[in-house]
C-alpha cells in the first residue's frame, strides 16, 4: 500500500535523521565550510584500494571485454606505476582521458587516483577544436584516448609534444601501488561544464570533495531501502546499466555506490533503446541509470514490444529535469515493482546531492527531495538574504563535496560565491524540508513584469498525450519585454496543432504564461550529450525564424525543420 504523502514525509524524514545521528554511518560535523562526513574515505586512492576486498565479483562488463574487481585495481596500480615511471609524470600533474564508455576509462581515471594525479575526463562528442580548447586550458602531461580520439587530439598533442596513450593491454600487472603521499586536500580532478551557455570551465575538485560524493549515494540508498521496510545489510549487490557518459559527474554518483557493494556496470557503446532492452535481459540488469530522454526512450520501446523489463527493481535519472510524470509511469508500468529515483547535482557539487525517492517521489514527483548529510542550502534573494519556506529564490550551497574553484578563472570563481555560498543559478523554493527547482535564472521569462518559470510549462506541454518533447524559452517583445514561445516535437501520428497545445496549457495555467509563439519541429530538440536542451541553439532557429515572418508581433506558429 503507498503511503498518503504525510506519511512518506515524515517516513523519510525520521529515517535521514536515524541515519545520521551520533555514531551512525552518515554522521557530519560542522566547519566553517559547512557540515562534512565523519566517516568518509580520506582520499580515493583509499576508495580504490576497498574494492580489493570484492575480489572477483564482475566490475565491468563491455562488448569489448570485462574486468573484476581484482583485476580492475591491478589495471588501474599498474598504469599508475606506467604514468609516473615512463612518461616521468608527478603527483598534481594532469591527465587527460578522451574516450568512448570503455572499461579502460574507469582504469585510467583510477590509475590517476592511485598515482595522486589529477584526472581530466574530457568530453567524448567533442570536436577536435572543443578538445583542443580544453587540452590548451588543462595542460596536461599525458593523454589516454581511444583510438577515435586520439586522432581528434592528434594535432594538439603533436604540436605540444604531449604522448597519447592508446593501449592499457600490455602492463604488466600484479605490482605494488606508487609509493605517493595524497592529502585529501589535494586535487583529485577538473572536469569541464556542459557549455550550454558558454566556453565550458574547468573545475577543480579534491579528494575530500569526491570523498563526500562517494559517500552521499550510500546515504540515499540506505533512505530507498529502510523506507520499503527492508535491511540495507541484506540487499545483493546490484547490476546497473550505465548509460551515463563516464565524463559526466553523474556517472561518478551511480558508480561509486557499486564500488562500494560490489556491484556490476554495464556498459554501451552508444545508447540504442533496443540494444538496452538487450542488455537488461542478457545481464539481468536491476537498475537503469541515465538521462531522462534515455528512460523514457527505453519505456517507449518496452511498451512497444511488450517487454515488461521484469528484472528492472530501479530506474534513476539525473543530468536534466525529468517529466513530472515520469515517476507515475514507471510505477504504473511494473505494477510498483521498479521504483523512481531523480535528483539534483552539478559539475560543481561532483555529482548528486540532493534526491526523492520511492512514495515520497510518487506523491510528489516535482520535487527533486532532500540534500545529503553533508549538504547546506537556503534559498536567497538577489541582495543575498535567506528567504523562508515557500518564496521563490536562488538556491544556495555549501558542504563537503563543492568544488575549489574554475581552474584560472578568478573572476568567475568570486563571482560563483557568496560568502562562502555556491550560487547554482537556479531558482528554487524549500517546503518542508524539500527542494523544488522552479528554473534556472536565465531560462525564467519576465513577460511584462509577471515571472514565467520555462519548467513548469514545459511540464504541462510535455503531459499532452501528443507532444514527445518541448523546450520553453523566451523571445524579446516591444511592449512586454519577452514574451514566452515553445518549440515542440509531436510524437508520431499526433494531430495537435498550436491552438489546441496553446488550450492545453490555458486550462491549467495562467494567462501569460501561454506560450503566444509555438513552433512545431520535426526533429529532435538539440541537446548536449548529458541530455540538457541547448536553448541557445533554439533561439538562434527561433531569431531566423521570427525575422523571416511577416506577422508581425502577433502569434508566430510554424514548423521548424532541422537545418
Amino acid at each position: 500500500m503507498t503511503p498518503r504523502p504525510a506519511d512518506s514525509l515524515a517516513l523519510v524524514t525520521r529515517v535521514q535523521a536515524a541515519l545520521r545521528a551520533p555514531g551512525m554511518p552518515f554522521e557530519v560535523e560542522s566547519t566553517p565550510e559547512g557540515p562534512r562526513y565523519l566517516r568518509a574515505p580520506r582520499t580515493l586512492r583509499e576508495l580504490l584500494d576497498a574494492t580489493r576486498a570484492h575480489g572477483d565479483r564482475p566490475f565491468l562488463i563491455a562488448d569489448s571485454g570485462r574486468y573484476s574487481f581484482a583485476e580492475h585495481h591491478a589495471a588501474a596500480t599498474s598504469l599508475a606505476v606506467h604514468c609516473l615511471g615512463a612518461y616521468g609524470l608527478r603527483p598534481g600533474d594532469r591527465v587527460a582521458i578522451a574516450m568512448r564508455n570503455l572499461p579502460e576509462w574507469q582504469v585510467a581515471f583510477w590509475a590517476c587516483q592511485s598515482a595522486g594525479l589529477v584526472a581530466v575526463p574530457l568530453n567524448a562528442w567533442w570536436t577536435a577544436e572543443e578538445l583542443a580548447y580544453a587540452l590548451d586550458d588543462c595542460t596536461p602531461g599525458l593523454v589516454i584516448a581511444d583510438p577515435e580520439r586520439a586522432d581528434r587530439v592528434a594535432p594538439w598533442t603533436t604540436a605540444h609534444g604531449i604522448p597519447v596513450l592508446t593501449d592499457l593491454t600490455g602492463l604488466p600487472r600484479g605490482g605494488a601501488a606508487p609509493e605517493v603521499r595524497i592529502e585529501p586536500t589535494d586535487l583529485a580532478t577538473l572536469l569541464y561544464t556542459s557549455g550550454t551557455t558558454g566556453r565550458p570551465k574547468g573545475v577543480e575538485a579534491t579528494h575530500a570533495a569526491w570523498c563526500a560524493a562517494a559517500t552521499t549515494p550510500r546515504f540515499f540508498a540506505a533512505t530507498s531501502v529502510l523506507c520499503a521496510g527492508g535491511d540495507p545489510a541484506t540487499v545483493p549487490p546490484q547490476t546497473v546499466l550505465m548509460t551515463f557518459p563516464f565524463f559526466h559527474v553523474a556517472a561518478f554518483t551511480t558508480m561509486f555506490p557499486l564500488m562500494a557493494s560490489g556491484g556490476s556496470a554495464v556498459l554501451m557503446h552508444r545508447w540504442d533503446a533496443e540494444e538496452a532492452r538487450r542488455l537488461i535481459a542478457e545481464h539481468r540488469v536491476t537498475t537503469f541509470a541515465g538521462v531522462p530522454t534515455t528512460a523514457l526512450g527505453l519505456l517507449d520501446t518496452a511498451d512497444a514490444a511488450g517487454d515488461e523489463l521484469p528484472g528492472l527493481a530501479m530506474i534513476s535519472t539525473g543530468g536534466a529535469a525529468a517529466p513530472p510524470g515520469l515517476a507515475g509511469r514507471i510505477a504504473r508500468r511494473s505494477d510498483g515493482r521498479a521504483v523512481a529515483r531523480n535528483g539534483y547535482g552539478l559539475t560543481e557539487t561532483c555529482g548528486g546531492v540532493i534526491a526523492n525517492l520511492g512514495d515520497r517521489y510518487l506523491a510528489h514527483p516535482e520535487s527533486i527531495g532532500r540534500p545529503a548529510p553533508a549538504l547546506e542550502l537556503r534559498i536567497a534573494d538577489p541582495a543575498g538574504r535567506t528567504l523562508p519556506d515557500g518564496e521563490i529564490g536562488e538556491l544556495l550551497l555549501r558542504g563537503q563535496s563543492l568544488f575549489r574553484g574554475y581552474r584560472g578563472n578568478p573572476e568567475a570563481t568570486a563571482a560563483a560565491f557568496t560568502d562562502g555560498w555556491f550560487r547554482t543559478g537556479d531558482l528554487a523554493r524549500v517546503q518542508d524540508g524539500e527542494v523544488y527547482v522552479l528554473d534556472r535564472l536565465k531560462d525564467l521569462v519576465i513577460r511584462g513584469g509577471e515571472n514565467v518559470h520555462c519548467i513548469e510549462v514545459e511540464g504541462v506541454l510535455t503531459a499532452h498525450p501528443d507532444v514527445d518533447d518541448a523546450a520553453v524559452l523566451g523571445v524579446p517583445h516591444p511592449a512586454l519585454g519577452e514574451e514566452v514561445a515553445a518549440v515542440i516535437v509531436l510524437r508520431p501520428g499526433a494531430t495537435a496543432g498550436p491552438d489546441d497545445l496553446r488550450a492545453h496549457v490555458a486550462g491549467r495555467l495562467a494567462a501569460f504564461k501561454v506560450p503566444a509563439h509555438m513552433v512545431l519541429r520535426t526533429a529532435e530538440l538539440p541537446r548536449n550529450p548529458t541530455g540538457k536542451i541547448l536553448k541557445r541553439q533554439l533561439r538562434e532557429e527561433l531569431d531566423a525564424l521570427r525575422a523571416s515572418t511577416t506577422r508581425g508581433s502577433g502569434n508566430c506558429d510554424a514548423d521548424l525543420e532541422k537545418r
